[in-house]
């Protein structure tokens, strides 16, 4: 997908040291996101089916201009994607369309919020 891939432990340094980084979580924002997220993530759905043309259908409405909106205009701001668990390829298609869109600095982290809270790292919610 031309991106990084970012660990758990780097991960957590991250968020630790406070460093400026826009997090996107892909997971839908009922079943997932309101419940569980790492602090401070941006959500943003994504489909699990690799997206190669982007289909407002399987983003829950959103469009393209929408993702630029929340991506900001930064180019080379570090993006971290997040989903669900190493096998969930929501964060793959956040990823690879934030590199589409020109951003040069994207991390996929593949753990997702499953190995974020296995290792006992704080977890927010919408209240």
């Amino acid at each position: 997908g031309g991106y990084d891939v970012i660990t758990t432990a780097e991960l957590t340094e991250v968020v630790k040291a406070g460093e400026e980084v826009l997090i996107i979580d892909t997971m839908p924002y009922e079943a997932s996101y309101k419940k569980t997220h790492i602090p401070h993530a941006k959500q943003f759905l994504f489909p699990i089916p690799d997206m190669t043309e982007w289909d407002t259908k399987e983003t829950d409405g959103k469009s393209q201009e929408d993702y630029l909106k929340l991506l900001g205009p930064d180019k080379g701001k570090k993006i971290i994607v997040y989903c669900g668990f190493v096998k969930c390829t929501r964060s793959h298609n956040g990823a690879v369309w934030a590199k589409k869109l020109g951003y040069t600095n994207v991390y996929r982290y593949p753990g997702g919020i499953y190995a974020w809270k296995g290792v006992d790292n704080e977890v927010a919610a919408v209240k």
